[in-house]
């Protein structure tokens, strides 16, 4: 976006036309007024990017011309010139609403110095503007797709639940998009125009949670060189998605109860408490009921997250979702890949509906993708892809089968599946997880026990644990 037209009030001629022809051979576009009267006539009938206005004028002066631009045409900025400037008046101008401010006599360089300004000005306003409308509608309830009953109740809740501060607690498999449902709880509330924070808890390293969470102060531990804000205070007025909460250690949960029964925190290494006007989501991809019963996961915390709870249904349960969401994920790659749309046959329909999903909507969102981007002009099927999560699920499907070589121990082959879990999800540790229906912090602890023991092959080698 550019400045195109401008509009020079002054009751000097000689100052109009000077104005008027320097603008002119930057190709801007420039009418003149002679004061503040004629040029909110001239306003009224034209659309003008910019005004600049002297501030001494008859009838009516540039400030008071100020408050009537910024009432009546929001979006017009406006410069004030002045030969009478003092630091007084440019803050009362720009407290008024003035974008900038000037002191005669200036140069034609000062005046481009201030268009460029400006520019950049109305460059971020309009980003601004255009990022909003996309979150808005990238997660309003649209891109909720699916018609089943389990769905429709999901989005029930959501609806009866987004206007208030009430915690959530959203459990499903890994895939259902439960990200997406704490997106949709935040940006349809009145906290939408405010942060959304998502923490995802299994990947923080243990040592930094507590800072990552609640912020440290400056010397407060070895290499805290300055004052760090925590995702908390990041969120403030708005929402945080406390992702995979089931992997955040008892000594935080401790911590964490406190900050949601008492909307307060201190910094590591602080003493101020810091109060918060956070609306808190969690999600997790386990059963936090019976984490509880093993002694993993506080009860109290619990009970306190588990305010409003939301069951995320696998796919394979919701079948009647599939067909919409296969043509919506066509649509929207084949939008951005600008490829054609293609048709799904009858007989490759049966089979995806046929199919497990053990991936959930985001393997079918992947093979999509995949079948979009390969440009076959047809759908994949899944026995078609050679995708790592498709390769673990056989690798699980093949030792029920009994393909397992004798004398081989438990501890080896339990090796032999983290390592071929990691090659096929190209070493994240979270998938991998997720796909053992282990913790983050027991694979964690096998991959150190491996590494203590000389037992880490050759390609995972340099890389890291954490």
């Amino acid at each position: 976006m550019s400045i195109e037209n401008v509009l020079i009030v002054d009751d000097e001629i000689l100052m109009r036309k000077f104005l008027q022809e320097s603008l002119r051979r930057l190709g801007i576009a420039v009418e003149t007024a002679k004061d503040g009267l004629n040029a909110l006539d001239m306003l009224a009938d034209s659309h003008y990017d910019v005004v600049f206005t002297d501030i001494k004028m008859p009838r009516i002066d540039g400030m008071e011309l100020l408050q009537r631009i910024k009432g009546e045409f929001p979006d017009t900025e406006v410069v004030v010139m002045t030969a009478y400037g003092t630091i007084e008046s440019a803050v009362d101008a720009m407290k008024t609403g003035a974008s900038d401010y000037i002191l005669k006599p200036f140069t034609v360089d000062q005046m481009e110095i201030i268009l460029n300004r400006l520019n950049e000005r109305q460059a971020l306003i309009h980003e601004n503007k255009y990022l909003k409308k996309e979150l808005n509608e990238k997660y309003n309830f649209n891109e909720i797709v699916g018609k089943s009953k389990e769905l429709q109740g999901t989005i029930k809740t959501i609806q009866q639940i987004a206007s208030s501060r009430a915690t959530v607690l959203v459990q499903g498999e890994s895939g259902t998009g439960k990200e997406l449902i704490a997106r949709a709880i935040h940006f349809s509330s009145d906290r939408k125009n405010y942060p959304f924070i998502r923490v995802n808890c299994a990947a923080m390293p243990e040592n930094l949670i507590e800072s990552e969470l609640f912020g440290h102060e400056k010397g407060s531990f070895t290499g805290a060189h300055a004052k760090r804000l925590g995702r908390f205070e990041l969120a403030q007025n708005g929402t945080i998605l406390l992702d995979e909460i089931s992997e955040i250690p008892l000594n935080i949960q401790a911590k964490l109860l406190r900050v949601i029964q008492e909307r307060e925190f201190e910094r590591v290494g602080g003493e101020k408490s810091i109060k918060i006007d956070v609306r808190i989501i969690a999600s997790t991809n386990r059963n936090l009921y019976e984490s509880v019963q093993n002694g993993e996961f506080r009860e109290d915390l619990f009970y306190r997250l588990n305010v409003v709870p939301l069951h995320i249904t696998p796919l394979r349960e919701r079948k009647e979702d599939c067909e919409e969401l296969l043509y919506y994920f066509i649509q929207k790659y084949c939008h951005e890949n600008n490829i054609e749309i293609f048709d799904v046959s009858e007989d490759t329909m049966e089979k995806l509906k046929n199919y497990s999903w053990p991936g959930n909507v985001r393997e079918l969102e992947n093979l999509v993708e995949r079948s979009v981007v390969m440009g076959k002009r047809r759908l994949l099927l899944p026995d078609e892809m050679n995708a790592g999560a498709h390769t673990a699920s056989h690798s699980k499907a093949d030792s029920a089968n009994g393909k397992i070589n004798a004398g081989v121990t438990v501890r080896e082959m339990e090796k032999q599946l983290i390592f071929e879990t990691l090659r096929c999800n190209c070493w994240n540790k979270t998938k991998t997880a997720q796909m053992l229906d282990i913790s983050i912090r027991t694979l964690r602890n096998k991959l150190n026990e491996y590494r203590e023991h000389d037992e880490i092959p050759q390609e995972f080698a340099l890389l890291s644990i954490n």
